[in-house]
Parts: C-alpha cells; structure tokens; sequence
C-alpha cells in the first residue's frame, strides 16, 4: 500500500476533479505490475496496473489500491467490473469513498462475489491524500485552505532590515508543492500590490500556473499594469473578484482589455467571501489555497470561511508594530497535525 500511496502521488495536483488514486498488483508476495489515475478522463488505476501485468492475474493475485474500486459508469468503465473480469480474489482497500451514496458499495460488490476484501491499510493516509476531493463529493463546495508563513508571536512581517522570507528554503519549496496541488490560489488585493507574487508553481520540473485569485472587493487593482499577475505569459488565469455594487465600467473595461477576468459578485461586504466560495463551486474549482495576509486571514477565521489550515512557523519573532494573523481568534484546529518543514515547524487540520 506504501507504494501504492507512492505512485498515486506522481500524479499530484493533475487528477481534479477525480482523486489521486495507485494501485499494485502482487503474485506470491512479490509486486508484479503497478499503475496510477493519471488525469481525469484516463484509465483508473487499477486498468492501468492491469494494462500493466499484460496477461490474467495468478490465482494467489493480490490487488491493492489506495481508494475503493469505483462501481458506476463515468468518463470511464467501472473497475470492479475489471476487477470481477480479471479473477482477483483478494482485494487490499486504504480509504473507502468518499461519497455517501457509493461508500462501501463497490466493496460489497466484490464481496458477494467471491472476493476477500481487506480495507482500511494506511487508510488515514489514503483519505489525507485526497483531502480536496473528499470535502468536494461530501459539501459540493471548494476546500478553502488558508496558509500563512508566521513568526512565533503571530506576525506575517519581519523587523525592518531583516528582510522579506520569514521561512527557509525547506518551507518554501513546499508552498510550492501545494501550488501544484490545488487547482487555484488567492491572494488578497492588498497582498497582490504590496508584495507583487507571481503565484505559480515552480520546482525541479518547471513551472505550472493555476487559477490566480485577487481577492479585490472594490477593484483598486484596476490600471495595475505592472502587476506580475497582470503582465505575465499565465494573465489569462488570473482572475480580480470584487463587489458588483463598487464595480465602474471603465475598471471592468481595463481588466478585459488587459486578458484579465473580472468577476463582480452580486453581494456585500459580510457575504462577499461566501458569494466567491459558491461562484468557485460553480466553476468546478474544487479547492482554493489562500495565501493570506493578517487581514485576509483574520476575516476568514472570524467568518468561518476557511476549511483547512497550513501554518507555518519560523522559529524567529516578527514586527511588534505589524498585526497578529489570527488577530485572538480561537483555532479550533481538527485533526491537528504537526511537522518539521526544514527549520520551521508546520500546523495543519481542519478548520470548524
């Protein structure tokens, strides 16, 4: 199942909205063929390991997969059905489905067939996996996931003259990772013109570009041609979100004569963070990862608009003048995990 997880996550971020799903297939112990969901509308992972082993499974065949065997048609064939049709009388199992209609169906299925069903190996770690994808067939809505790079008192800026990055290069390449993984990133309008980000997401094998949000209630943005979001080779993934009721026709005009989107949400101030999440919805955008500043992350955690939580800390103390990011809004974190990211450490859970 390890190496399952392992190859389920080559497809990372690439899968929406299908989940990242890796399957193995075992003969006598010993690991035969191997396979992946690589994109949706492509064969899942259990056709691929089949596609893989190239001939009919030995009677002791074992298969293991990181998440139940779908039992519906789709963009694809259900895989029980290959299942069924190749003679595998075992099946390992991680994380059942998500979705309450189909959980544990599949599985019954190939039970009353004949098959021995083991589920839940690594199962805590074969949900995590698919964290976006589980809070979307569950709410129908986007995973909001704030992120925020603190000092240990709170702050998003470092004292002057010790410069910008408040984590090291270990934290920062994994905010990356995370870039690559959820189909979008926001970033508040402030944010957008203090700190002009690129907001893509760039490692050892290039560089990719999601949806960019700037979350912009009154359009102030609008004019901002050197704006990387504004100006770059991806301009045409940005998107400024802003009140229908503060939008003037000229500055709607210069976004759409720029390449940009603009959406002019219907709308005010308290709702305007839920009027954006369900426009998401709309859109397909199954999660969000928010890079927030200490205003855009205090609004969020006192509105209980965001789902999920990233954050990091650097073992250093910031600006006594600057904001705190949760500004004393209680964090009731679930499922709390806590990790060493190079020198910082890293929070994350669920937010509600």
């Amino acid at each position: 199942m390890r190496r399952a997880l392992e190859l389920a996550r080559q497809a990372w971020g690439r899968t929406h909205p299908n989940p990242m799903v890796g399957a193995v297939i075992t003969e006598g112990g010993r690991i035969v063929a191997e396979g992946f969901h690589a994109k949706a509308g492509e064969p899942h992972a259990e056709v691929m390991a089949l596609r893989a082993l190239g001939r009919k499974p030995a009677a002791d065949a074992v298969l293991h997969v990181t998440l139940e065997p779908c039992c519906t048609h789709g963009r694809t064939p259900p895989c029980v059905d290959a299942i069924l049709a190749a003679g595998f009388r075992t099946v390992v199992v991680g994380a059942r489905d998500p979705n309450p209609a189909h959980a544990g169906h599949g599985l019954d299925l190939l039970r009353a067939r004949g098959v021995a069903v083991v589920e839940g190996v690594l199962g805590a770690e074969c949900a995590e996996l698919n964290l976006i994808f589980n809070h979307w067939i569950v709410r129908g809505a986007p995973l909001l996931a704030l992120k925020v790079a603190s000092t240990l008192d709170g702050k998003l800026t470092l004292p002057a003259g010790q410069g910008r990055a408040i984590t090291g290069a270990a934290a920062q390449a994994y905010v990356h990772r995370l870039r690559r993984l959820y189909p979008a990133i926001a970033v508040s309008a402030d944010t957008a013109l203090a700190d002009n980000p690129r907001l893509t997401a760039r490692g050892d094998d290039g560089e990719t570009c999601p949806v960019r949000f700037v979350l912009d209630r009154h359009f102030k943005t609008a004019g901002r041609a050197g704006l990387n979001l504004f100006q770059d080779a991806h301009r045409s993934r940005t998107i400024v979100v802003g009140l229908g009721s503060s939008a003037k026709k000229s500055d709607l005009a210069w976004y759409e004569a720029e390449g940009i989107k603009a959406w002019a949400l219907v709308g005010d101030e308290a709702s305007f963070l839920k009027v954006w999440a369900e426009r998401c919805a709309q859109e397909k955008l199954t999660g969000v990862l928010i890079e927030a500043g200490p205003r855009l992350a205090s609004a969020m955690l006192a509105a209980g608009s965001a789902d999920y939580l990233y954050a990091f800390v650097a073992p250093r103390t910031g600006d006594p003048e600057a904001p705190s990011w949760h500004d004393g809004v209680a964090l009731p974190v679930g499922g709390l995990q806590v990790s060493l990211v190079g020198s910082d450490a890293l929070y994350q859970g669920s937010l509600g």
